[in-house]
């Protein structure tokens, strides 16, 4: 490919540039990633798990995955388990609550299958100073929670990660999964990345994130959080860790995230095509929110600007990836040409192959920490690189259908803007007892006037 620059030079100029800069900032986060440490845990805790959390899982249909879950997150020893569901669903949940623990684990319910409903719900039952969102299939170690409470010693911080890896559905990875896994070991190594160098993160993810209790009880973040507009007509169901997160940097509050194996967390993936529709969902809540943090909220540019960074890398990444494969088939159309016509010298099939060899490399290189551990999944990594290009089109199709605001891989999610109407006339839902359990107003600073607007789901919705 070097001699293929005498032809032109000046017009690979650019794009080697644009390499090495990418190139630098990949080496830059590997280099942060490798510098990261967990918080250790505290000789004398200030939050323990038995009079400190309650676990929030807000779910419509959680199976039998949802008791081997429930047993990992009871070895912890939290105050209390909340499921929150539709009304319908009330009798198999609390038939699966029974079977686990019937002392510990408390089901409510919504008139109507709605997540942020569901969890705003929660969060008035809850008693506790520290809430832990799960997925009704996310299973923890047993020291998950003790790391997640070490962090909250801070008391500057008010919401709290965990690193995550793929558990196959079957008794093997589909290569869905492992596209899925290539994911999550890249993210774990941008939020620790990203947390070393400025403390801050994209998104809490809301398949297991910890809060302050304080925070969530506030009036104004429960209105927030469930009458979020989409340029103001398109309520927002999903998308709920992106606005909790944001919620985080704009009030002032820090966020850390454990990435360690004592807080690594296990998590089902769709084992089929349907992944990439939870890929489409999480990538439209992606723009929706980065959007919003970078051009109308702001706060992540003086917070976080390393994370504001990677915010505006993820946005330009679709157009420079796909750059990419249009240049080679210029070249190559240009090898096909006389030399004397203004054609190139070298071999089309060259050209191809060379683009190929590196595409190999610099991919599998990408994936080495995913790889050390499970090395048999090299061979799906040309699957990830024809998904990365694949990627790349869906991002710029999730751009334009902004306004599609639907579940997209769950059944029985119906309108949210009905469902919020109906919450707002007739309260949350759930029985007369379970209101009296609602808790007075919390302590938190006085509301600051802001206008609020809104990638990970919690695994009861999204699957």
């Amino acid at each position: 490919m070097l001699r293929l620059t005498s032809d032109k030079f000046p017009v690979f100029v650019p794009f080697g540039v644009i390499g090495f800069y990418r190139y630098l900032w990949y080496l830059i986060r590997i280099a942060a990633s490798l510098t990261y440490r967990p918080i250790p845990l505290p000789e004398n805790p200030t939050y323990t798990a038995e009079e400190d959390v309650t676990i929030i899982v807000p779910t419509i249909d959680a199976g039998e995955e949802f008791k081997e879950a429930a047993h990992s997150w009871l070895v912890g020893k939290p105050k209390e388990i909340i499921i929150i569901t539709e009304e319908k669903m009330l009798g198999p949940l609390q038939d699966l609550a029974n079977a686990v623990d019937p002392e510990r684990i408390r089901v409510l319910t919504v008139p109507y299958a709605n997540k942020r409903l569901q969890m705003s719900h929660g969060i008035k039952n809850t008693t506790t100073d520290i809430i832990v969102f799960a997925d009704d299939d996310a299973i923890w170690p047993p020291t998950l929670l003790p790391y997640v409470l070490a962090c909250f010693e801070d008391q500057k911080v008010g919401g709290v990660g965990t690193s995550q890896r793929v558990q196959p559905v079957g008794k093997s990875m589909t290569v869905w999964e492992v596209l899925a896994a290539f994911r999550l070991s890249i993210r774990n190594i941008e939020i620790s990345a990203s947390t070393h160098i400025d403390g801050g993160l994209p998104c809490l993810s809301g398949r297991t994130a910890a809060y302050r209790t304080v925070i969530l009880k506030d009036p104004e973040f429960l209105h927030g959080f469930t009458h979020d507009y989409w340029l103001g007509k398109y309520q927002l169901n999903s998308g709920d860790d992106k606005f909790l997160t944001r919620w985080m940097v704009s009030h002032g509050w820090s966020t850390y995230v454990q990435v360690c194996k004592e807080a690594e967390l296990l998590s089902t993936m769709k084992p089929n095509w349907r992944f990439l529709k939870q890929v489409l969902r999480w990538t439209r809540n992606t723009w929706r929110s980065d959007m919003r943090s970078l051009f109308m909220e702001r706060h992540v540019w003086t917070s976080h600007p390393y994370v504001a960074y990677t915010m505006v890398d993820k946005l330009i990444n679709p157009f420079t990836l796909l750059l990419g494969p249009i240049l080679v088939a210029v070249i190559v159309y240009k090898s096909t040409i006389p030399v004397d016509d203004g054609g190139y010298h070298l071999p089309w099939w060259n050209v191809i192959i060379s683009y190929f060899v590196w595409l190999m490399a610099t991919r599998t290189a990408k994936l080495i920490p995913h790889l050390w551990n499970r090395p048999q999944d090299i061979i799906h990594v040309p699957a990830f690189i024809l998904f990365g290009y694949y990627f790349a089109v869906m991002k710029l199709y999730a751009l334009f259908t902004l306004h599609e605001t639907g579940w997209g891989t769950r059944a029985g999610i119906g309108d949210p803007t009905a469902a919020t109407s109906a919450a707002d006339k007739g309260g949350s839902g759930g029985s007369p007892a379970e209101e009296k359990l609602v808790p007075s107003p919390p302590r938190y600073p006085e509301p600051n006037p802001y206008e609020h607007e809104h990638v990970e789901m919690q695994a009861g919705y999204a699957r």
